[in-house]
C-alpha cells in the first residue's frame, strides 16, 4: 500500500507544484483567479463527500468495500492528468478538479482504513511517520525536482501522459495484494491501539 502511494503521490507531485504555471500558460483566460477556483473545486468536492463516504465504509464489515473504493478512486484519478491534457478552458478545469476531488473522497478514507488495519500495535507512530516521510515527503521532493526538469525539456503534455500511466499501473498493482487486504482482520482493538473504550 505504501509503495503504491509513493508512486501515486509522485505522479501527482510531478504536476502539483507547476499546476498554476500550466493554467496561466496553457488555459485560455487562465489567471490567478482560475488557479484559485480550480484548487477550490477539488477541495470543496472532496471535503463535502469524504465524510459521508467514510461513514458508509465504516458501516460495512470486512475490507472488500474499502479495497474497491481505494482501487476505483485511484483508477479514476489516473484519468485526471489526461483530462488536464484535453482541457482548454477554465470550466474544463473546474469539472476535472471536481471529479478529482470526488475520486479522492473515495480513495483517501479507504486507504486510511486499510493502512490502519495493517499497523503493528506497538509501532503506530513510527509506521504512520514512515508513510509521511517516504510515501509523501520523499515522493513529493523527487517528483517536484524531476517534474521541473521534464516540463522544462518536454512540456506539460508529456508529464500528463506519464503521470496518468504511473497512477493507472500503480492502481493495477494493488490487485496483486487484494487477497491480503480483503482477508486481513484488524490487529488493532481499542485497547492495543491505545484508544479509549466506548
Amino acid at each position: 500500500m505504501a509503495v503504491v502511494d509513493f508512486f501515486v503521490n509522485g505522479a501527482l507531485g510531478v504536476i502539483g507544484p507547476f499546476f498554476a504555471i500550466f493554467i496561466t500558460q496553457q488555459i485560455k483566460g487562465g489567471d490567478a483567479a482560475v488557479v484559485g477556483f480550480a484548487t477550490a473545486s477539488y477541495w470543496v468536492v472532496k471535503s463535502v463527500f469524504q465524510l459521508p463516504i467514510a461513514r458508509f465504509l465504516d458501516k460495512t464489515d470486512g475490507k472488500s468495500d474499502e479495497f474497491w473504493a481505494f482501487f476505483c478512486g485511484y483508477i479514476a484519478t489516473a484519468l485526471v492528468p489526461i483530462l488536464y491534457y484535453l482541457s482548454s478552458a477554465p470550466w474544463h478545469l473546474y469539472l476535472v478538479q471536481a471529479g478529482f476531488g470526488f475520486a479522492m473522497a473515495w480513495a483517501v478514507p479507504a486507504w486510511y482504513s486499510i493502512f490502519t488495519t495493517h499497523l503493528d500495535a506497538h509501532k503506530i507512530a513510527f509506521e504512520w511517520s514512515l508513510v509521511s516521510v517516504i510515501s509523501v515527503g520523499a515522493s513529493a521532493s523527487i517528483a517536484a525536482a524531476l517534474g521541473g526538469l521534464l516540463i522544462k525539456n518536454y512540456g506539460f503534455n508529456m508529464i500528463f501522459i506519464i503521470a496518468s500511466l504511473v497512477i493507472f499501473l500503480s492502481a493495477l498493482a494493488v490487485l496483486s495484494i487484494k487477497d491480503g487486504i480483503v482477508t486481513k482482520k484488524a490487529i488493532l482493538d481499542k485497547n492495543t491501539a491505545g484508544l479509549p473504550i466506548k
